[in-house]
């Protein structure tokens, strides 16, 4: 299975639907395919200037770590030289906060990441989490 673009609107769709009944702050979604490629985002009215580069910098950053965006923030601290060369490496695009989320199928195939940006970085993920779930796939993000 790939990640197809009505998958991936549908995983915006949902994120968006699940922020609005929580009440959360608007939000940007970004979701990538299995090798980084946007496969789509939306950016409600009201989000604050770099809201995109921060949700796609969570998905990124998950993508190029293999992990969460959770444990990616555990590890800065841990590891903040590792972190900090890692997102040197890939151009600024890793934003080490919860709220990138991989996505897998069934199987556990990767499809792809969605990251969120909007409200407190818990919340950003609890959306993303939500979205996935109601796509019918399986999100990882990341551990404590």
């Amino acid at each position: 299975m790939t990640l197809t673009l009505p998958h991936a609107q549908s995983l915006v769709a949902g994120t968006l639907q699940h922020a609005r009944q929580m009440g959360l702050k608007p939000m940007v979604v970004v979701v990538l395919d299995a090798r980084g490629t946007v496969k789509a985002s939306a950016a409600e009215d009201g989000t604050s200037l770099k809201r995109f580069e921060i949700a796609h910098g969570k998905a990124h950053g998950a993508l190029a770590l293999g992990m969460g965006s959770r444990s990616i923030a555990k590890r800065a601290v841990e590891q903040a030289f590792f972190v900090a060369a890692v997102t040197h490496a890939a151009g600024g695009a890793l934003v080490p906060v919860p709220g990138g989320v991989l996505v897998f199928d069934a199987d556990r195939t990767l499809l792809g990441a969605v990251g969120a940006s909007g409200d407190t970085s818990d919340n950003d993920e609890s959306a993303v989490l939500a979205g996935i779930a109601g796509a019918g796939l399986a999100g990882d993000p990341g551990a404590d």
